[in-house]
């Protein structure tokens, strides 16, 4: 396995760029890259939730993964890409692609329609997707709310090392805090659990996060630096204040579907990634003109991204 940078930073989930008809609109790739450098993220996570992965082909999720591999290093930033999917060939497939394109990593879900009964069917899912990039980092992303798999990291980690020799950690997008303490132990400093829950990011810290992956990096990167800064100097008011701005930011988008919303919030901010796909909706642009209003009443300016690129 090549080396790899752990991930104690704030990974941005991205969202796959479309035209209004739908189709796939590669050419908003390296805006959004040069958006996400000049915003300070330094990693970008692609292909998962916030990429609406399910709903796209193999095909375009390969074409997704040949243009973050040109536009992403172009503009200073590591790509981890997210190949899992409900057909073990096509996961295949796109681990073979990351590999090939020389990514920084890939990572995968369990599949959730015909779920993996035991942690052992598991890993032998994983182990598989994983042997097609033997020299890329791998990360299992544990999500049960989407997938219903739920299986203890902790286990996970001590079964999975002796089958993935290139078993870098796991994605941890599971809120639940004793499990994720109980995976930390595990991981003993040998495996990275980067945190997937925005919003609960400062308790995760206390319970000894180092980075995280999720989707409002991709807007509001600043928000959440300075977030861990104020936990590292012990500053636990301004620490819990941008936690606070954190949940009503997310309360505001959620409110008319989070998936359309976000991608019309970076519409506004000059990063085009169009439309969400059925079965998301996407608001209206008097709903979007309202949480830009609600955002800037939050102080956005003082905390988002800026839309210069």
């Amino acid at each position: 396995m090549t080396s790899y940078r752990p991930l104690h930073e704030f990974v941005a989930a991205t969202h796959s760029p479309f035209r209004a008809d739908g189709a796939l609109a590669l050419e908003v790739i390296p805006i959004q890259a040069a958006f996400l450098a000049a915003n300070g993220v330094r990693t970008v996570f692609v292909s998962g939730t916030t990429g609406e992965c399910h709903s796209m082909t193999c095909d375009e999720r390969v074409a997704l993964s040949e243009a973050w591999a040109a536009a992403g290093p172009a503009h200073g930033l590591q790509v981890i890409a997210h190949v899992g999917s409900h057909a073990i060939e096509d996961a295949r497939r796109l681990a073979r692609t990351a590999g090939t394109l020389g990514l920084s990593g890939i990572s995968t879900l369990a599949p959730s329609y015909f779920k993996p009964r035991t942690l052992t069917d598991l890993i032998d899912w994983c182990a598989a997707i994983a042997a097609e990039a033997p020299a890329l980092p791998f990360y299992y992303y544990d999500i049960p709310s989407m997938t219903q798999v739920s299986f203890p990291i902790e286990l996970f980690l001590v079964e999975a090392s002796a089958r993935i020799p290139t078993l870098a950690g796991v994605k941890v997008s599971n809120p639940d805090l004793v499990s994720y303490r109980r995976g930390l132990d595990a991981a003993a400093g040998r495996f990275d659990l980067p945190w997937g829950t925005d919003e609960a990011l400062l308790a995760a810290l206390a319970t000894g996060a180092r980075g995280g992956v999720g989707s409002t990096y991709n807007w509001a990167h600043p928000l959440y630096v300075g977030l861990r800064d104020a936990f590292g100097r012990g500053d636990l008011d301004e620490a819990r204040r941008r936690q606070s701005l954190s949940i009503a930011m997310i309360d505001a988008i959620a409110a008319t579907g989070f998936m359309g919303t976000s991608k019309a919030l970076m519409d506004r901010l000059g990063v085009p990634v169009g439309p969400a796909r059925a079965p998301h909706g996407n608001p209206s642009a008097v709903e979007v003109d309202a949480l830009v209003a609600r955002l800037a009443e939050l102080g956005f300016a003082e905390w988002g991204a800026s839309a210069a690129v």
